[in-house]
C-alpha cells in the first residue's frame, strides 16, 4: 500500500475516476462527499460507480468535524469539493461562495493542524476568462474582451482596440487570469488559497486547471455540468443540442481518463509542487463540431440548434498549452476525442437522462443573464 489519500468531493465525476486510478495504483482512498442533490439526486446514497475499495464518508467540507474525521491517517489530499456552474454562480452567489471559498478555507485550517505530504487542488479553465490571442503582427494580446454592443450585434469574434482582428492561440498557465463569473472567481480563490497556505506551512501543493472534461459517470440531469453531458442528455431525449452564439467557439475536450492520470502524476512527481498545470487534450475543436460528432456516435440524425444568444460569463475561445504538464509531470493525453466518445456512447446506452436544459435557460433568462 502506497499510503492513504483523501479526495474531497470524491463521489463526483472527476473525483470518482481519480479514486479508481489511485486504487489501481496501490493507494488506499477515502472519499468525503456531501452528495449534492443537483448532482446525485434527492435520495442519494453511495454512488454505485464509486470504486468498491474506496472508503466513503458522508460529510460537508465546510464542517470542521467532518473534515477532521476524514483527515485521520491521511498522507495526501485532493481537494475537488466545489459547486460547478458558470451561469448558476451568478444568482446562487452565496451558496457558491460558501461551498467553494469557505469550504476550502475550512479544509486548509484543518491541514495546518494535520499537515500532509501533498495537496492537489482542482482548478478550472474558467479562471482564464478569454484565452490567449495574438494580433495581426503576432504580438501576444491577453486583454481580449467583447463589449455589450458587440454581443447584441452578434459580432462574436475578438478584435483589438484599433478594430483589427485577434487570432486565438493556445493558452499557457502564465496568462493573467480574467474572471468573468462568480464560479471562476471561486476557483481562482481555491487554487490561490491552497498554494498560498501550502507555501506558508510547507505543504507541497499543486493546482490543476482542468479544461472541458467528459466521460462516463458525468451527471446527465445537471444542466450546469460539462457541455458534452448536456448535449448527451438532449440527444438521449430525442432533442437537438442547443448551442449559444454561432457554435464556432474553440474549446479543448479532455477525456476523464487522461485527467485521472494527470491527477496521479501530480501526486507522484516530486518536482510538481507550488505549481499550476493546464490539463487538456492538446487539441482544439469547435463546439458545433463536438455536438455533430456526438450525435453521429449515438446514431442520431439530429442537427444542433444554433441560438445566436449569449450567456453572461461565457467566453469565445480558450484552449490550453499543455507543454508544462508534459515536461514536468510526464503527462501525455492518450484518449482521442473519437475514442473517448465511443466509450461515452457505450456508457450512455445504459443511462436515462432528465433533460433540464430549458429549465436552466429560463432561470438565466429571467435574471437577464441570456442576451
Amino acid at each position: 500500500m502506497k499510503g492513504t489519500v483523501l479526495i474531497t468531493g470524491g463521489a463526483g465525476f472527476i473525483g470518482s475516476h481519480v479514486a479508481a486510478e489511485l486504487i489501481r495504483s496501490g493507494y488506499h482512498v477515502r472519499v468525503l462527499d456531501s452528495l449534492v442533490t443537483q448532482v446525485h439526486g434527492d435520495k442519494a446514497g453511495r454512488p454505485a460507480y464509486l470504486h468498491k475499495d474506496a472508503e466513503f464518508v458522508l460529510g460537508d467540507v465546510r464542517n470542521p468535524e467532518n473534515v477532521d474525521d476524514a483527515l485521520a491517517g491521511v498522507d495526501a489530499v485532493y481537494h475537488f469539493a466545489a459547486l460547478v456552474g458558470v451561469g448558476q454562480s451568478m444568482y446562487q452567489t452565496a451558496e457558491y461562495t460558501s461551498v467553494n471559498n469557505l469550504g476550502t478555507a475550512v479544509l486548509l485550517e484543518r491541514l495546518v493542524k494535520r499537515p500532509v505530504d501533498k495537496l492537489i487542488v482542482a482548478s478550472s479553465m474558467s479562471v482564464y476568462g478569454e484565452g490567449r490571442y495574438v494580433t495581426a503582427a503576432g504580438q501576444v494580446y491577453d486583454q481580449a474582451a467583447r463589449t455589450p454592443q458587440q454581443l447584441k450585434a452578434h459580432d462574436w469574434e475578438m478584435i483589438a482596440p484599433d478594430g483589427s482582428p485577434l487570432t486565438p492561440v493556445a493558452t499557457p498557465e502564465a496568462k493573467q487570469p480574467s474572471l468573468a463569473s462568480v464560479y471562476a472567481l471561486s476557483k481562482y480563490d481555491q487554487e490561490q488559497m491552497c498554494l498560498m497556505m501550502g507555501r506558508a506551512y510547507g505543504i507541497p501543493t499543486v493546482a490543476l486547471r482542468f479544461f472541458n472534461a467528459y466521460g462516463p459517470f458525468q451527471s446527465l440531469s445537471n444542466p450546469y455540468t460539462g457541455v458534452l453531458a448536456i448535449f448527451a442528455a438532449r440527444l438521449l431525449n430525442g432533442e437537438r443540442p442547443i448551442i449559444f452564439e454561432d457554435g464556432e467557439q474553440l474549446r479543448d475536450f479532455v477525456s476523464i481518463y487522461d485527467i485521472a492520470r494527470a491527477c496521479r502524476l501530480a501526486l507522484e512527481v516530486k518536482e510538481a509542487q507550488d505549481m499550476i498545470f493546464n490539463v487538456g487534450s492538446g487539441q482544439k475543436i469547435r463546439v458545433r463540431e463536438v455536438a455533430e460528432k456526438l450525435a453521429k456516435v449515438l446514431g442520431e440524425k439530429i442537427e444542433p440548434q444554433i441560438t445566436g444568444n449569449y450567456r453572461v460569463g461565457d467566453i469565445r475561445h480558450c484552449y490550453p498549452d499543455i507543454s508544462l504538464a508534459r515536461r514536468v509531470l510526464g503527462y501525455e493525453p492518450k484518449t482521442t476525442l473519437e475514442k473517448g466518445m465511443l466509450d461515452l456512447a457505450e456508457w450512455l446506452e445504459r443511462q436515462t437522462a432528465t433533460d433540464r436544459f430549458h429549465e436552466m435557460r429560463n432561470e438565466l433568462a429571467s435574471r437577464g443573464l441570456v442576451v
